[in-house]
């Protein structure tokens, strides 16, 4: 295999993961959008679509696999091809993520919801956000950016805390809201799991470029 033709290959694996990743975007978007609409199709749709992304999954990580079988790269080029790897899944579990807040949309649907929800689209927009950066990071090789889109983590988890310090006095003051402030902490928990992995993407990127694995989930 010529240079040319394992750069083309290269690029193309660039341009699943990024296909796979605004999918997994939208699945987040969406799950977060069927909970705030009461959308109980729009929810199934969500975890319909998981399929998908784990039909994707498979078929970039047989593709990595094919790609270092035939070309043996050595140094960098392996590390670019071990890290698309490792991305994707990264990818599939914050798909599933997407599919655990979609379920709960559908348990909520017919409730009235005890607070606003504001929060937890704030959080998810952030998330979102981390991802497509991290992503772009990854096709750049860019260091510098995967540790500032790291730093967006801290934003996320002071959410959670924020929403958590506010949960408790409701559930303690009306036990009937209990279940419903208990599922918006599961959400919020899942949000938090979905940019801890965004933050394994931004340690692969940098495991990319400089041969060293980082430990940024703290």
């Amino acid at each position: 295999m010529t240079r040319s033709t394992f750069d083309l290959h290269l690029q193309e694996l660039h341009n699943d993961i990024l296909r796979m990743g605004s999918i997994v975007e939208k699945q987040i978007h969406e799950c977060i959008e069927a909970l705030t609409e009461h959308n109980y199709d729009l929810a199934e749709e969500v975890i319909k679509n998981d399929d998908l992304v784990d039909d994707l999954e498979r078929e970039i990580s047989d593709k990595c696999i094919k790609l270092i079988a035939r070309e043996q790269p050595l140094a960098k080029d392996l590390r670019m091809i071990f890290t698309g790897s490792k991305i994707v899944t990264d990818l599939e579990r914050m798909a599933d993520h997407a599919v655990d807040i979609a379920k709960i949309a559908i348990r909520l649907k017919d409730e009235k919801f005890i607070k606003p929800l504001v929060d937890i689209p704030k959080m998810t927009d952030i998330a979102k956000e981390m991802i497509k950066g991290a992503l772009d990071a990854y096709v750049e090789g860019d260091v510098e950016k995967s540790y500032l889109i790291c730093k967006e983590d801290d934003k996320i988890d002071d959410i959670y805390k924020n929403v958590f310090k506010e949960m408790i006095p409701i559930m303690t003051k009306d036990n009937s809201s209990i279940n419903q402030a208990t599922q918006f902490l599961f959400i919020c928990k899942y949000i938090e799991r979905i940019a801890d992995h965004v933050t394994n993407i931004c340690e692969w990127t940098i495991y990319q470029v400089t041969g060293e694995l980082k430990d940024l989930n703290e």
